[in-house]
């Protein structure tokens, strides 16, 4: 992993300039370093590292009882933790790629996010599984899913995801000292992207972990989003201005909680929405918020809600994954399409 590169704030506290995938291991390294009790558990984790070396050199550091390199047993790793967990340890799962989070399926639905409710707040459940997400690297079947819909329907749980290394930094500790079962996507395309760098200050004070944020501010149509695909907006937004079109972006970060003020409240000044992300569409995340929206907006709507979003299909095989997932031209295709409505 390249050394980031820092400066200085006035007050003397060090900011670097980091991947998403730097942030997210110094904020993991952060974590530890505050509370022993957390513990990082997953395949390949230690002495590799993981295999897009988010973890590396933690186990070197914090040694084999804190950074456990587990079998290949994804049931057993987040079965394991909840053990752990109850125990009032705060484990952190690495499930290697998005479409192997299946086998432990039944552990998070069944075990992990009823816990708590079942106990009657006896035993917490201070758990977050980090899950690198989407598509865009060339992979083969089963590294290239978007699972996200499936936990943000499932009550107990919680969802959110990075898009900025601002975000990764902070909203991993944040999810670490939850005390709630957290679902943590990373958009892994971006992990070393040099485009997607940013200055992390460790002395800023962060946006709280469930909270939506406007990324771009505009008046002429709104886009929701979150993940991977907040890139692809912010560059529509930036190409739509050559047609004299002035988008919002809102980064919704939190998938389960969903954080719907900002959308409703830009929505109402735009009365356009188009949502954006790589997962299929049928009864997804972009169905909830259209249908939210469509609930909260009505009068203010000038347009139907659009979406954007990969087809109803598996995932393709690689050479297809650039016409899968949504891009640029697809996206003002859909402001084309709400502003003439």
């Amino acid at each position: 992993m390249a050394a980031p590169t820092m400066n200085k704030t006035e007050s003397g506290t060090a900011v670097q300039k980091l991947t998403i995938g730097k942030a997210l291991n110094l904020g993991l390294r952060a974590a530890m370093e505050r509370d022993s009790k957390v513990i990082i558990m997953g395949e390949d984790v230690g002495k590799l590292g993981g295999v897009f070396r988010i973890t590396d050199g933690l186990q070197k550091d914090f040694g084999e009882h804190r950074v456990l390199d587990t079998p290949l047993a994804e049931s057993g790793i987040i079965g394991t933790a909840v053990g752990l967990a109850a125990r009032g340890y705060r484990p952190v799962c690495e499930i290697q790629f998005d479409g192997f989070i299946f086998p432990g399926f039944d552990q998070l639905v069944s075990q992990v996010a009823k816990l708590h409710f079942r106990t009657q707040g006896k035993i917490k459940m201070p758990l977050v599984i980090r899950v690198p997400y989407g598509g865009g690297i060339g992979a083969v079947e089963h590294h290239s899913e978007s699972p996200e819909s499936y936990f943000a329907h499932t009550a107990g749980l919680k969802a959110v995801t990075c898009s900025n290394a601002v975000d990764a930094y902070w909203m991993i500790q944040q999810a670490i000292e939850c005390d709630d079962p957290i679902l943590f996507f990373e958009p892994k395309r971006l992990y070393h992207s040099s485009i997607m760098k940013a200055e992390v200050d460790p002395s800023a004070t962060p946006e709280p972990l469930f909270r939506s944020r406007v990324v771009r501010q505009g008046s002429t149509a709104t886009l929701v989003t979150y993940g991977p695909s907040v890139k692809v907006c912010l560059d529509a937004a930036t190409a739509a201005e050559g047609d004299g079109h002035s988008l919002e972006v809102i980064d919704l970060r939190s998938l389960s909680p969903m954080d719907l003020e900002p959308v409703f409240e830009s929505v109402r000044r735009t009365g356009h929405l188009i949502t954006v992300n790589e997962a299929p569409g049928e009864a997804s995340i972009s169905s909830d918020i259209a249908a939210r929206v469509q609930q909260e907006c009505f009068y203010s709507l000038e347009a139907p809600v659009l979406r954007v979003h990969g087809f109803d299909t598996p995932y393709p095989p690689s050479k297809l994954e650039e016409h899968f997932l949504p891009d640029l031209d697809r996206v003002l295709d859909a402001v084309d399409r709400s502003l003439a409505w």
